[in-house]
């Protein structure tokens, strides 16, 4: 029989009381595992150079994750890179499908979910942010 004998914070953030509480936090983190080394049709890719980050790409990463668990979308990978060289253009990030990459840049949070919404959901680029499409 397991007891808990000390209830301490948990990652999430949750008081820990129970085994189910424990279950919790364990299909939390493995969702959020999952979302950044699974197998995917989609790969995103947030450059997260210093540059990225002053410019705010901890909170487009972020933003996009949400997306991703709000929505339930199981074929889309999220990762990091560091500075591509595009300093100006902070923050990117790339959509990869197969051999296509299309390259995204002056995001915000709001971008980005939108970028989930219309290139992920609805296969529709949005032109007017993309920086470079390679093929």
């Amino acid at each position: 029989m397991f007891h808990l004998e000390m209830v301490e914070e948990g990652v999430s953030g949750m008081k820990i009381t129970s085994i189910e509480d424990l279950k919790k936090i364990k299909e939390e983190a493995q969702r959020s595992t999952s979302l950044r080394e699974g197998n995917a049709d989609y790969r995103i890719v947030v450059c997260m150079g210093t540059c990225g980050i002053a410019a705010g790409a901890r909170q487009v990463m972020s933003s996009l994750l949400d997306e991703i668990s709000v929505r339930g979308l199981k074929n889309v990978m999220v990762t990091q890179a560091g500075c591509i060289g595009l300093c100006d253009r902070e923050p990117l990030l790339s959509v990869e499908k197969g051999d296509e990459k299309v390259f995204y840049g002056d995001l915000n949070p709001e971008k980005a979910r939108r970028i989930i919404t219309s290139h992920i959901v609805n296969g529709q680029i949005i032109g007017e942010w993309v920086v470079h499409v390679e093929r």
